[in-house]
């Protein structure tokens, strides 16, 4: 197929900034090579990696095209929804504009349903994610997800995906995710070497470079650096420290992280999407059967979506422990009824089972409410 290289006809009237994004993503583009846009950590990103394409995220973190979604879209529905699909209507994001092909995945209604009119203007796949991680036909359902999804990117593109591409393509994301979790896990240095802001300006930007290996000695000379610093006595002050948990975060709801930091706590982890949720564990490379390994990592990503949801839990047992935090921020995005159904789960969890404060925060893509951000993170932070 043809691969899209022309840049849209209101390219001028973007800010600097995605200017920018434009001229990366077009520069990657004029290598004659394919460009995977996808929307969720569940999407095995080593098959389209194994074939020479770049992988980049495609959720919104902005209200500026949600007016534009709504015309399409009901106005009750998660502003990631309206805000991901406004963009790709509007072709204001250069990675979905230069997206050859669109992976979704069934994590929730909301955002299945808006593939389909998706549909409707870019070229969209879906993958059939099953509702709990337990049990053979769930693994073999997401086995065959991934395989089915390999075979559609050998058609689409006129490429032959080999399995020892596949284990290429597996050690290299293996090694960015083991850089990245050496760079987060600086957030168990007490005091803190670097602010949570600073860990998620990193953790979020890595998912828009192209080049894995550049990303890969960046975040290492980075992390090394910062513990050099550290150890010569470059530490902030000690503060309390909070773990933020649920919705995905980035963008505008970075507002959380700076309402926390503004008001006397630093945030030492991210469980969510854009933290350790997607980067914490690692592909075997020891099973011979690629897609079984694949099917098997990416299935334990413990997100609201399954039924029962045990490997949340896990996950923050050990990151509480760890990180030595002192309470919980679950950030959840309006109308995302799994977060927000499981945040009476974690709430007793974190309060019976750990002995530490928790507060749950329901946000939009918009400002107006930093103001009473600010007043809440400041009164609970006071009491720890």
């Amino acid at each position: 197929m043809e691969i899209r290289k022309d840049l849209p006809e209101i390219f001028e009237d973007f800010s600097e900034a995605r200017r920018n994004g434009f001229i990366s993503a077009k520069q990657f583009k004029d290598q004659n090579k394919p460009m995977i846009g996808t929307f969720c950590t569940y999407m095995p990103q080593e098959l389209p990696l194994a074939m020479g394409a770049a992988v980049v995220s495609l959720c919104a973190t902005s209200d500026e095209t949600i007016a534009e979604a709504e015309v399409d879209l009901p106005r009750n529905l998660c502003p990631l929804i309206k805000s991901s699909y406004g963009f790709g209507k509007t072709d204001k994001c250069p990675y979905f504009y230069f997206s050859d092909l669109v992976v979704g995945e069934t994590t929730c209604d909301g955002k299945k349903k808006m593939y389909e009119h998706m549909g409707q203007f870019k070229d969209v796949h879906v993958m059939q994610l099953p509702n709990t991680q337990f049990g053979d036909q769930a693994f073999e359902l997401w086995k065959s997800e991934i395989v089915k999804l390999k075979e559609l990117l050998e058609e689409k593109f006129d490429v032959e995906i080999t399995e020892d591409a596949i284990k290429s393509a597996i050690n290299l994301k293996n090694r960015e995710r083991s850089a990245l979790k050496d760079f987060y896990s600086l957030g168990k240095l007490n005091p803190p070497a670097i602010s949570g802001g600073d860990i998620l300006k990193v953790l979020y930007g890595s998912t828009f470079k192209f080049n894995r290996e550049d990303t890969i000695e960046e975040v290492k000379n980075l992390t090394s650096r910062i513990l050099d610093e550290y150890n010569s006595g470059k530490k902030l002050d000690s503060k309390p420290r909070i773990l933020i948990t649920g919705c995905p975060i980035g963008g505008v709801t970075e507002k959380v992280v700076k309402a926390i930091e503004d008001n006397g706590a630093y945030v030492v982890f991210f469980e969510n999407c854009m933290g350790a949720k997607a980067i914490e564990e690692n592909v075997s490379e020891d099973n011979d059967d690629v897609y079984a390994a694949l099917a098997e990592k990416y299935l334990s990503i413990g997100c609201s979506c399954m039924t029962p949801n045990p490997n949340r839990i896990t996950m923050l047992n050990k990151a509480i422990d760890e990180y030595k935090v002192d309470a919980v921020v679950d950030v959840l995005l309006q109308a995302c009824h799994t977060y927000s159904v499981e945040t009476l789960t974690i709430k007793q969890f974190v309060n019976k089972e750990k002995n530490i404060p928790y507060m749950s925060i329901e946000t939009d893509y918009s400002t107006s409410d930093v103001g009473q951000l600010n007043t809440r993170m400041s009164a609970f932070i006071e009491m720890l």
